[in-house]
């Protein structure tokens, strides 16, 4: 079962509630799944007892105990586990890491994305200053992945921005009185043109927007103490595996592997991606980026058959996933406008 399936398999929950009369709630649209916090348990945990214990006029731990029977022997689900005041913890059957290299195998870079447009129609101003305008037009590319409509406007705008960093919007000028400032980022201390369009562009955009981000010659450094050239390598190494398995006669295929760390990361890739599309924060994306490369790193040493080894359905599961984790960094990058290469 993928993070999606079991977003929907906890509403599904919900309704039947609702229809048994155990729950009088309004069915919410979205339920969150996310890795388990400090003393949870399972593979993913949801607070959707939380969310609905005011409107139920009941304890969220009540409410937890109503839903959890909902959930228990649902095909996927192993297990469900009550924690703190109400969290669901859920642990999935042994079919959930090959479900999830499935899907994203089967959406490809569009991993995360939203089905289509929501209705949502989203104005990003910003001011005459650099840092704004990338962070601007990162937020609206991701904003797009997740079904809204974006139009990005600056008080101001440099061509060179565009020549360097490939950076553009879709007006230029003052804007009327009922369109204030709405991206403001702390400026860069320096000019970040110099870095070059993928290092300039993750040094604007990796630090949240209330932190002043440093321009200098460690993010051009090709070592692991650099968070981009990390994420980056990650993706070429996985690219590198494809290619050398194919030398040795086999190709990916999904199925039961052991990476539980790589496996949270790339399951929560979509709720990462409606976070920073929902705060406007392109820096949630790049740091989870961060996240999927340092647990894949570790991880993809163990991908190939060593020494006389021939290939296995193991080997077929982990090159699956080690690709499925390249195509993550490859898909996120992109929303950044930073370049993903094959070979590093």
């Amino acid at each position: 079962m993928t993070p999606a399936e079991l977003s929907r398999t906890v509403l599904h929950a919900v309704r039947r509630a609702v229809d048994a009369g155990e729950l009088d709630v309004t069915v919410p649209e979205r339920a969150v799944v996310a890795p388990p916090g400090p003393g949870g348990c399972g593979d993913y945990a949801t607070n959707i007892a939380l969310q609905l214990a005011r409107p139920a006029g009941q304890p969220p731990h009540r409410v937890a105990e109503v839903l959890r029977p909902y959930l228990v022997g649902v095909d996927g689900v192993a297990d469900v586990v009550l924690t703190g005041p109400g969290f669901l913890n859920i642990s999935l059957g042994g079919a959930a890491p090959a479900a999830l290299v499935e899907e994203i195998r089967g959406a490809g870079t569009r991993y995360g994305y939203a089905d289509g447009p929501d209705g949502r129609i989203v104005q990003l101003h910003c001011p005459y200053d650099l840092r704004a305008v990338v962070v601007a037009e990162a937020a609206a590319r991701i904003l797009r992945s997740q079904g809204a409509l974006v139009r990005v406007t600056a008080e101001g705008f440099d061509p060179e921005w565009t020549a360097v960093l490939g950076v553009r919007t879709d007006g230029v000028g003052p804007a009327p009185a009922s369109l204030p400032v709405n991206v403001r980022p702390v400026p860069a201390p320096a000019d970040p043109l110099p870095l070059g369009r993928d290092a300039a562009r993750w040094a604007l955009l990796h630090p949240a927007a209330h932190d002043r981000p440093r321009i200098g010659d460690e993010h051009l450094a090709q070592r692991e103490s650099n968070p981009l050239f990390r994420v980056r390598y990650a993706h070429a190494r996985t690219r590198a595996l494809t290619r050398n398995a194919a030398d040795l006669g086999f190709e990916g295929r999904p199925g039961p592997v052991q990476s539980q760390d790589l496996l949270a990361a790339l399951g929560d890739y979509p709720r990462v991606l409606a976070a920073a599309a929902d705060h406007r924060a392109p820096d949630r994306l790049a740091r989870h980026l961060v996240a999927v490369a340092d647990a894949a790193l570790p991880f993809l040493t163990t991908v190939l058959p060593r020494g006389g080894e021939k290939p296995s359905a193991a080997h077929r599961a982990r090159l699956a996933l080690a690709e499925a984790a390249g195509t993550v960094l490859a898909g996120g990058l992109t929303l950044l406008g930073i370049d993903a290469p094959d070979h590093l």
